[in-house]
């Protein structure tokens, strides 16, 4: 099956500053490799090969190495947000001309690195006909995911604010950490009315209520978010 993907990259990497304060987050290394590079790579392994980039902060350094690199040999797109950062919602509505046929679609931000499996999350995702799939693990977190016995998600909850939005009644309740990568249907776009930037997080939460939202757990295996320059150092050593 055919399926195209798009990278999260337009944030402004503010856990990282000061590296991202003169490039985007997307071209911080590690190991002498850019995340966005790495999260390409990761992408072609599993046969994705039409790719839509979403870029903000320091974006022409971004199309400027996609360039020099041409294009890793992939089908790369970019989808300008330099006059508005849309969010990660705003931002996946905004590529729907690119994202939307008849094949579910990945969506993986750029900070992330892992081992997980593409192609099982898939298979997961096609055989609950789920509208969207999240990755997620048991992990430490201010913010969580909550599901149902049968990974099927009814809220969301920060523990810090102690906010809460629950969105089915389920009987036990599980919280799980987003992990950034997520498959979905196209489907969704019929409910993203929206304008300008919003969260995709909260577009869940009110989805979850009648829709199938899913997720997919992946506690086993290499993962981590480079978000923040003590992981990066670690990493690098």
């Amino acid at each position: 099956m055919k399926m195209k993907a798009m990278i999260l990259a337009a944030g402004l990497g503010t856990r990282l500053k000061p590296v991202t304060d003169y490039i985007p987050k997307a071209l911080v290394e590690v190991k002498g490799i850019t995340l966005l590079e790495l999260t390409l790579n990761r992408l072609s392994h599993f046969g994705v090969n039409d790719v839509i980039i979403n870029v903000h902060h320091h974006h022409v350094q971004i199309t400027d190495f996609l360039s020099g690199n041409k294009n890793f040999g992939m089908n790369i797109t970019i989808s300008d947000e330099s006059g508005e950062l849309l969010d990660t919602g705003g931002g996946i509505r905004k590529a729907a001309w690119f994202l939307k046929n008849s094949n579910p679609f990945i969506v993986h931000n750029v900070d992330v690195m892992s081992d997980l499996n593409f192609e099982k999350m898939v298979r997961f995702h096609l055989e609950h006909r789920a509208m969207a799939t999240l990755a997620v693990r048991a992990r430490v977190t201010e913010r969580y995911l909550l599901f149902d016995r049968h990974m099927q998600m009814c809220g969301w909850k920060n523990i810090h604010s102690r906010e809460e939005h629950i969105s089915r009644a389920a009987e036990e309740i599980y919280p799980f950490a987003f992990s950034g990568i997520q498959v979905l249907d196209p489907a969704i776009f019929d409910h993203m009315q929206e304008k300008g930037p919003f969260s995709m997080t909260r577009k869940y939460i009110e989805l979850a209520a009648l829709h199938n939202i899913r997720g997919y757990r992946h506690d086993d295996g290499f993962w981590v978010d480079v978000g923040r320059l003590e992981t990066l150092e670690r990493l690098n050593r």
